[in-house]
């Protein structure tokens, strides 16, 4: 029997917010975009559509990465992480993923952490 989208997110475990993190990374070369929230409609059009949308905590609404910048996001892949609380999708960004313009959201702040080694 062939698993539906509805199975798929069946296995998602959301948060007691209906949430679950999305981290956005390149197709092609691993490079992690960004990072950002989807409840089960959001994650069911980013896996029907072959766009991203994302949940907005901060204004309660839908959104897609690009509607309004024209920075958009194509969905290459999806994946579950082990424990199910959390979605990995590849996609193939056109333009700058981060609001700031930047290409990702982790371009401007380095922690500067002590690098380790081999024990």
């Amino acid at each position: 029997m062939t698993e539906t989208v509805e199975d798929r997110i069946a296995r998602v475990r959301f948060t007691e917010q209906g949430l679950v993190a999305a981290i956005i990374q390149q197709w092609d070369s691993g490079e992690v975009l960004m990072l950002g929230w989807m409840d089960a409609e959001a994650l069911r059009r980013t896996l029907t559509e072959g766009r991203v949308t994302f949940w907005s905590r901060s204004r309660q609404e839908y959104w897609r990465k690009g509607d309004t910048s024209g920075h958009i996001q194509l969905v290459r892949g999806a994946r579950l992480d082990c424990d199910g609380d959390a979605v990995l999708i590849s996609v193939q960004q056109i333009g700058a993923a981060c609001h700031t313009g930047d290409r990702t959201c982790f371009d401007a702040d380095d922690l500067d952490p002590v690098i380790g080694g081999r024990p």
